[in-house]
């Protein structure tokens, strides 16, 4: 009986054991997160299937913007909603990006030309009364039509009711 095999297995169990225990929190804890997705990514994902859709419109400078990024969307319901029922979306209004979507260019055509510049996206579809609060999130049915906009920030419970109500 050859005792160097016997050890090559014990040694590659040793290895490959500590890579289980640690793997297992990133994929538990990949599952606790927002797939966020892109414009671009949206697009493919609607001409697949179609599904109601959540944008968040946030700023870098918004403070309820990140308590939401903190609190509300790492709340395991809201998660699960928005993981299951939407396509989600989340989006810098201020964004200097190039988006192509439906075949359009969106751009943020104000950058440099004033303190606070909305891109396109958000001048389409984050505006209220012709400006921009953040944070805004757009509800949007399998049509792509705007359902109900939301120009404040909201808990976990608030956020779970509106998305809730769209279904």
């Amino acid at each position: 009986m050859n005792i160097i095999p016997r050890q090559h297995q014990i040694i590659h169990c040793l290895l490959v054991i500590p890579f289980l225990f640690f793997s297992f929190p990133a994929i538990a804890q990949e599952e606790q997160s927002v797939r966020w997705l892109s414009f671009e990514e949206l697009e493919d994902s609607l001409s697949v299937k179609p599904k109601k859709v959540f944008i968040d419109f946030y700023t870098d400078w918004c403070t309820y913007c990140r308590k939401m990024d903190r609190v509300v969307f790492t709340n395991p319901e809201v998660i699960d909603v928005l993981n299951n029922q939407y396509y989600a979306v989340r989006f810098d209004a201020e964004s200097n990006s190039h988006v192509t979507f439906s075949g359009h260019l969106l751009i943020n055509d104000q950058f440099g030309k004033t303190r606070k510049p909305i891109h396109q996206i958000g001048q389409l579809l984050a505006l209220r009364a012709g400006n921009f609060v953040a944070p805004t999130m757009v509800l949007l049915n399998e049509e792509f039509k705007v359902a109900s906009r939301y120009f404040e920030y909201m808990d976990s419970k608030e956020l779970l009711e509106a998305l809730n109500n769209e279904l």
